[in-house]
């Protein structure tokens, strides 16, 4: 069992001391950590770290999103490959513009209420129970709906994307290896996303309908060539 620590930080980090300069002074300029498989299971109090912005963990063993509602200047969090199963208290990462949580166990994408600056969201390749499916919570879809500009759904078992029409900003979606089937869904969906400009649906049922790219470049006023 390993711990993200501030001892930890501090040890890994070079930290490079100025006369008269504590350990402590030194953490709070610190604004990049990368633990990125180190066999990390938690992540303890590291709110000395006020000027955290870019927080690499991922391919860890992290089960549990906490300890991070200091981090309030974080704009870039890198948890993929962990063993993380809720979406959860990362409401007051105001600033947050790129999170990353694919390969993880999340059922419901959730608790992103509250994130008005995230851009980027990739949940891709969740590892869910056989037959399950990866679900959108309306209330999380509503709060990113002006900020959210690409999103990664890849991989995830998902048959009906229709809930994403409210993202309005969406302007690159990537759903390969799901189980999207009905043209008319996917023709509503691009009637409503008006700045979508690239889509990869690969390794769809979809893809296999005569001109079914033909088709959804038609439909959409945005869309271009950019369809896979």
């Amino acid at each position: 069992m390993v711990r993200l620590t501030l001892d930890l930080i501090a040890r890994n980090s070079n930290l490079k001391l100025r006369k008269e300069e504590t350990i402590a002074q030194c953490l709070k300029k610190i604004t990049h950590v990368n633990f990125s498989d180190k066999n990390i299971d938690a992540i303890e109090d590291l709110s000395l770290c006020k000027n955290l912005s870019v927080l690499y963990l991922y391919d860890n063993r992290i089960s549990q999103i906490i300890n991070l509602n200091y981090a309030t200047n974080l704009t870039h969090l890198y948890l993929q490959n962990n063993c993380i199963s809720y979406i959860e208290n990362l409401r007051s990462l105001r600033k947050l513009e790129k999170l990353y949580l694919g390969g993880n166990y999340i059922a419901v994408i959730e608790g992103l209420e509250g994130l008005t600056q995230l851009r980027e969201l990739h949940v891709e390749s969740q590892r869910l129970p056989l037959g399950e499916k990866l679900l959108f919570d309306p209330r999380t879809l509503q709060s990113l709906a002006k900020s959210l500009s690409i999103l990664n759904i890849s991989n995830n078992n998902i048959d009906d994307i229709k809930d994403l029409e409210v993202l309005e900003n969406l302007n690159q979606l990537i759903a390969v290896d799901n189980q999207l089937l009905h043209m008319k869904d996917l023709e509503y969906l691009l009637n409503k996303l008006m700045k979508l400009w690239k889509m990869d649906l690969n390794g769809n049922p979809v893809c296999l309908k005569p001109k079914y790219r033909d088709r959804l470049i038609l439909v959409s006023k945005s869309l271009g060539t950019c369809l896979y």
